[in-house]
């Protein structure tokens, strides 16, 4: 008898090889490879589910999308839930992925009551608790039914029993099915489950949301196999310490991957945020130094966001330099810009720069609007009200172009700004802008004279 053949498969990514070794060239982790045996050929006649047919003659009507019921997932979805997509939610724990996904399942319900019931299975917590979360953000309705089951075998019965028209998995490592061996959370197990339900809602032409654990460095935990096998993938996160929370799809097979969804959360559960830009400016009446608004790009879609400036005499030494919501790499070029080229002394001043609301202004678009903002700051000249600036400061002083100039613009004359610094180089492209008064500067310099109130 031949003697069966076996493969050392690693527990971390997936990968595998004929012999042991200690460490996965892979993934580079350290004692993750196991034993398993190679499945080969069974030698039985292949079957088809289906006959193949001329792409003419196949039922387009099978996979047209449902909205949704939120427009901020419909935004990054595309068109909407798609019938037969397996659709992967991610992020780190505590971000919101369960009440915003019971949130979904309980608008669909209430959509989709000829359609059939939600089924949303949960092996993380118990029907109880999945009942508590639903009464403080009103996602009641009969016709979503909650399974606390950790067997996608009981999950299966649960499917055929009440046939659903979407399913919802909470997590996908929680669950274990008897076709693969390991522990759930395991390489093997994820790898099947995510097979199975993927047969299943194909075979059946239903929706499914899966929800993935993250690892610390914020990559999808267990095999990387399982973004190939989903048709689409949404990454769910914001800081813990502000309300703002972002979907972005990082892969989608139905739209495009350049959309972000807006959200916020609240006491009542997580709300959908269709105008992101009143969250990441503040109205003033009268101006006040130390502040400037930049037009970010978060993807597809132009937001506004507030950058303020604050420096203030160091306790001795070298000056702080504490940024929040910036990237700290940009500031400090910014800062060596204003040092060389524009005269400013402030190796001994402590500097403070932060966006309003916790908004993400991490682009080379935004330094124009940093550099502008600290020098209001440290000379306590105000900037003109309703004013914004866009473009990079490169490290000779000169202001750059940027992507994307002509949706910032139009973002900012929907929201009544009447004043917009932009690079010199993009003010021909921008010349057809009617709505507010584009001021096009060469240098930091220029900007800053042109900003003045």
């Amino acid at each position: 008898m031949a003697k069966a053949k076996v493969l050392y498969q690693c527990n971390a990514c997936g990968w595998s090889t004929p012999k042991w070794v200690g460490q996965c060239r892979d993934c580079g982790e350290w004692g993750t490879l196991a034993e398993h045996a190679a499945v080969g050929p069974t030698g039985s006649a292949p079957t088809v589910r289906q006959p193949a047919q001329p792409v003419t003659q196949v039922d387009a009507t099978q996979a047209q999308a449902f909205p949704s019921g939120i427009s901020e997932l419909d935004r990054v979805l595309g068109p909407g839930i798609t019938p037969g997509a397996v659709i992967l939610l991610v992020g780190e724990p505590g971000v919101g992925k369960s009440t915003l996904l019971l949130d979904v399942a309980a608008r669909f319900a209430r959509m989709a009551v000829q359609r059939g019931p939600v089924l949303y299975a949960t092996g993380e917590e118990s029907a109880a608790q999945v009942r508590l979360r639903a009464d403080r953000i009103g996602a009641l309705t009969d016709n979503l039914l909650l399974a606390a089951e950790n067997s996608f075998e009981s999950v299966m019965a649960h499917i055929q029993e009440t046939s659903p028209s979407l399913i919802v998995l909470d997590s996908v490592q929680t669950f274990t099915t008897a076709s693969a061996d390991g522990a759930a959370g395991g390489v093997n197990q994820v790898k099947g489950v995510a097979s199975e339900i993927i047969a299943v809602v194909k075979d059946r032409h239903i929706p499914a949301i899966l929800v993935g654990h993250v690892t610390k460095d914020g990559n999808l935990a267990g095999p990387r196999t399982l973004e190939h096998l989903v048709d689409v993938v949404c990454q769910f996160e914001g800081d813990r310490h502000t309300p703002l929370r972002l979907l972005r799809a990082v892969k989608n097979r139905y739209g495009a991957t350049d959309e972000v969804g807006c959200f916020q959360l609240t006491d009542a559960g997580i709300e959908e945020v269709p105008d992101p830009s009143v969250l990441f400016t503040t109205s003033y009446s009268e101006e006040i130094p130390g502040s400037c608004t930049t037009m970010t790009l978060e993807g597809n879609r132009p937001m506004a966001v507030e950058i303020q400036a604050l420096v203030a005499p160091g306790g001795g030494g070298s000056g702080r330099r504490t940024v929040a919501g910036v990237d700290p790499a940009r500031v400090g070029m910014v800062l060596a810009v204003l040092q060389a080229r524009l005269g400013l002394d402030l190796k001994d001043m402590d500097v403070y720069v932060s966006t309003v609301g916790g908004a993400p202004a991490r682009g080379p678009s935004s330094d124009l609007a940093i550099g502008l903002a600290l020098l209001s700051a440290t000379s306590g000249k105000p900037i003109a009200l309703r004013s914004f600036a866009v473009g990079e400061v490169g490290l000779t002083g000169d202001i750059r172009g940027c992507a994307g100039l002509g949706r910032r613009i139009q973002e900012s004359a929907r929201l009544g700004y009447k004043i917009g610094l932009i690079p010199q180089s993009q003010s021909e492209s921008t010349s057809h802008m009617k709505d507010c008064t584009l001021i096009p500067v060469r240098t930091l310099s220029e900007a800053w004279t042109q900003s003045l109130a």
